[in-house]
């Protein structure tokens, strides 16, 4: 067995060949290349994350900053490569907490993880749950492994509400209570201001903010359109993004101040779903995948509507509208509760402006009902007709749902 390398001569020699990428010359390489040197790169990240936590995780318990004068670890990382006392403390965390979890090391080390998926699964190994995380945090693993980013986050979010309710509310509480607003104006007369808000009212008011947005750039789309006299470029329009969500505020406000006395306040919907067979334990989420607690959920229902929608295989949710073109009602909305993200599997996130799509296409003689249809965002229910050869790729055969392991497309 060759002798262990100095570590100088590794970092040098590692530097030599990195420096190389910095002359690469990227003309004209093949798209497929592109990607597959993107893969290639994630790993190596890896490998140097790893590595960098191994090197930190020894110079952090032999006490190695101690004669520099700075009082910790995450300080001396701070102070010698200019990072956030934050970013350094998070480092040393990890450098130390993957000594006991040598299966997370391998994983990340190999490419399959990123550092957010570690940061992601870390954050649930506190005080109160490290023995029972150091046991079984290879489910955790294991839905990282398999599942896109924001399933997997879900994933966490539910292990820690059954492992750790108490802590679990707690946290949501500290949420709730650390909600706040300011609002100043200053000498020139502008104002400026700060938003804080808990899970369940920060997806109410950006909901409302984007569908109000949504109408200002349709109207501000169509004057466009209307002055050049040819279809406008985002570059074309009068107001910039961060202009048109400052206006939908004060239209939000505007429209609050104008609603009639006697109209009806906005009710959160709560969705109860009983035997859908794709998810894996208890499920509580906004429609935005975002997890609540139960107590979370309680402060709620004074005010919300409740939905019950039931998966039972033999006798699907709904079967009707099967001579129809076009999803609507209950059907439309128990494809949308079944999937609840885009069917491609680079969109884990639930759409803005989503459609209900046939799988196989009604002008193929698809029928208009569950088994044949699926949610997705209005960009991908376009480009499938452009791309027909790729819907076998992606692996579609209508149970897509949250939970699905997410490989991406052949190549």
């Amino acid at each position: 067995m060759a002798p262990p390398a100095a570590l100088a001569d590794v970092v040098e020699r590692a530097a030599g060949v990195l420096a190389e990428l910095a002359v690469v010359d990227l003309d004209g390489v093949d798209g497929a290349v592109l990607g597959e040197a993107l893969g290639g790169l994630q790993r190596l990240r890896g490998r140097l994350d790893v590595a960098e936590a191994r090197v930190l995780g020894r110079f952090d318990a032999e006490r190695a900053w101690e004669p520099s004068g700075a009082k910790t670890a995450a300080a001396w990382l701070a102070w010698t490569q200019r990072l956030p006392i934050g970013v350094a403390r998070q480092r040393v965390r990890h450098a130390r907490a993957l000594r006991a979890l040598p299966d997370v090391e391998a994983a990340w080390g190999d490419g399959d993880l990123d550092r957010s998926h570690v940061v992601a699964m870390l954050s649930k190994r506190t005080p109160r749950t490290r023995a029972v995380f150091d046991a079984d945090h290879r489910v955790l693993l294991d839905a990282a492994l398999r599942l896109g980013f924001k399933d997997f986050t879900s994933v966490c979010d539910r292990w820690e509400q059954i492992v750790d309710p108490d802590g679990a509310e707690d946290d949501a509480a500290a949420e709730h209570a650390a909600r706040e607003v300011h609002l100043a104006q200053s000498f020139a007369g502008m104002w400026f201001g700060k938003l804080t808000l808990d899970r369940v009212s920060g997806a109410i008011v950006d909901e409302t903010l984007r569908a109000i947005d949504r109408e200002l750039f349709d109207a501000d789309w169509a004057a466009a359109r209307h002055r050049l006299g040819r279809t406008p470029t985002p570059a074309d329009l009068e107001r910039t993004p961060a202009q048109r969500r400052a206006d939908a505020l004060v239209e939000m406000a505007t429209r609050a101040r104008t609603a009639p006395v006697d109209g009806r306040r906005p009710a959160p919907l709560f969705t109860v779903v009983v035997g859908l067979e794709t998810l894996e334990g208890p499920v509580l989420e906004l429609f935005n995948r975002t997890a609540l607690t139960p107590g979370t959920a309680a402060r709620h229902l004074t005010d919300a509507d409740v939905e019950r929608i039931v998966f039972d295989p033999p006798s699907r949710v709904l079967d009707v509208g099967e001579r129809r073109r076009f999803f609507r009602g209950a059907l439309r909305r128990a494809i949308e509760v079944r999937d609840r993200t885009c069917f491609h599997p680079s969109c884990d996130e639930v759409p803005q402006r989503p459609e209900a799509d046939h799988i196989h296409p009604a002008a193929h003689g698809g029928p208009t009902t569950q088994d044949n249809g699926r949610w997705g965002c209005s960009y991908h229910n376009r480009w499938r007709t452009t791309h027909p050869d790729h819907d076998a790729s992606i692996g579609q055969d209508g149970d897509h749902a949250p939970g699905d392991d997410r490989a991406p497309p052949a190549a």
